[in-house]
């Protein structure tokens, strides 16, 4: 966005600093804790001081972001008790997914899955576990996105972001993709047998799977 006159201000600066900042957090760009200074970002953005204050109010109510006393704002930090308790609403929600995928996915989109699940099999086989996290994240996208269920989506999205730290680390925890891996392959292999059932079954228990991890 342009702004060679000098910081642009209103709802559309707002919605610039607010997506911006979202992504910079879910990409794991900022760190749980890093604060957040309303001139240095409104210098990084382009923006109006006030634009980012509303920014960083709409991310609070997101989960992102929270005030410290005296403090100002700072990345929200999640610990293990509440990643293990959003984890268990995303298992309802992601196993409502698969099964919606299960019973809409066009035969076209299941090839797309299952040249996924290949690609993972290859991230773990080269041992490349950052690339298998990305992998990890497009295939439970994609399956939110072939089930049609948009409110569940919209709840998964705001889930999923307040989790990045957490899925980092599970990511380069040694061993632990080789054993995501044949959940998620179990997951596909469900919904590419169009079966519903078997679809949500597959996602609670890889869930149960992350829960398990985040408490060790």
């Amino acid at each position: 966005m342009p702004y060679e006159d000098g910081p642009i201000s209103g709802e559309q600066a707002k919605q610039h600093a607010l997506t911006g900042l979202r992504e910079a957090i879910t990409r794991g760009d900022m760190a749980p804790a890093q604060r957040l200074v309303e001139g240095e970002l409104a210098e990084r953005f382009g923006v109006t001081r006030g634009s980012i204050r509303a920014a960083l109010i709409d991310l609070t109510a997101e989960g992102l972001v929270e005030r410290v006393h005296n403090r100002g704002a700072r990345v929200r930090v999640v610990s293990v008790e509440e990643a293990v308790a959003i984890t268990e609403c995303r298992m309802v929600l992601e196993g409502l997914c698969a099964a919606k995928a299960a019973a809409r996915a066009t035969d076209e989109q299941l090839s797309e899955l299952a040249a996924l699940g290949q690609a993972m099999v290859k991230a773990v086989a080269d041992g490349e576990p950052l690339t298998y996290s990305a992998l990890n994240h497009e295939l439970h996208a994609y399956i939110r996105d072939i089930s049609g269920q948009q409110v569940a989506v919209e709840l998964l999205q705001r889930l999923n972001a307040q989790l990045v730290r957490h899925r980092f680390q599970l990511a380069l925890r040694p061993g632990r993709p080789q054993k995501s891996l044949n959940e998620h392959l179990a997951l596909i292999e469900a919904i590419r047998a169009h079966d519903p059932a078997a679809a949500q079954v597959a996602a609670h228990a890889h869930l149960a799977s992350v829960i398990e991890a985040l408490r060790e």
